[in-house]
């Protein structure tokens, strides 16, 4: 009881030496920053032109002016190749991303392996193992012999075959859909590099940055703060 006495009376203490920001001073300094409309305008449209929302992207524009800085059309084929990863559809997607630049795959080789490793979870799933087997043997095992990390890759897929229940072994993560948004979000990001553009939005940057700028502050002071991304309502200090 002592220790816990101790402990409590601490961190009152700690508590008590913030200092408190109210929320009227808080809106006051908010509104002291200036940000103009063109910059917000940006930002929206560098989200949607990145992450692919095509439609989005054309209405945003023609209600805002905001121009972006891609051509709109490279966004629908963009996300074709996006899409067919996504649907597991690996051959499609690599011979879409050659119609798109050749060069792509050509100077990526990582990005190459993983498309090809994701072709092989795909036939896994489908339950052709005969075929995964003489492909992970011709396709992925000279590769894997190059580079140790794709090496380590290809024995956990492989992995996969040593399970009757592929769903609930320990590598079965490979077969969750978050294993296809990678892949795709890993292609979409190389086809924006070749095209001369940011491979990520700013936005979530920027969100990032502002969770991290709260922690640092909440060791200093109590504010009004943004605790729900989604609402961004702030709320009033806890004194």
């Amino acid at each position: 009881m002592p220790l816990f006495w101790f402990i409590r009376q601490l961190v009152e203490a700690m508590a008590m030496s913030k200092k408190v920001i109210t929320r009227e001073d808080w809106e006051k300094k908010l509104n002291d920053v200036k940000i103009r409309k063109e910059d917000m305008n940006k930002l929206v449209m560098n989200f949607l032109v990145t992450e692919g929302y095509v439609d989005a992207a054309e209405k945003f524009r023609k209600e805002s002016g905001t121009e972006p800085d891609i051509d709109l059309a490279t966004i629908t084929d963009r996300m074709a190749v996006k899409k067919a990863v996504q649907n597991g559809n690996v051959e499609d997607a690599i011979e879409k991303v050659n119609d798109l630049n050749p060069e792509i795959l050509d100077t990526n080789p990582q990005l190459f392996f993983h498309l090809q490793q994701q072709r092989l979870i795909e036939l896994i799933r489908d339950g052709k193992i005969e075929e995964a087997l003489e492909f992970a043997q011709e396709e992925l095992a000279p590769r894997g012999e190059e580079n140790h990390s794709f090496l380590e890759e290809l024995e956990r897929t492989i992995a996969l075959l040593a399970f009757e229940d592929i769903t609930n072994c320990p590598v079965g993560d490979l077969l969750d859909i978050s294993q296809r948004l990678k892949t795709a979000s890993e292609v979409n990001a190389a086809i924006l590099t070749s095209q001369s553009h940011e491979k990520d939005p700013k936005l979530p940057s920027l969100l990032k940055m502002l969770i991290w700028a709260q922690n640092q502050l909440d060791e200093k002071a109590a504010y009004p703060r943004i605790n729900d991304l989604i609402t961004a309502t702030i709320e009033d200090p806890a004194v």
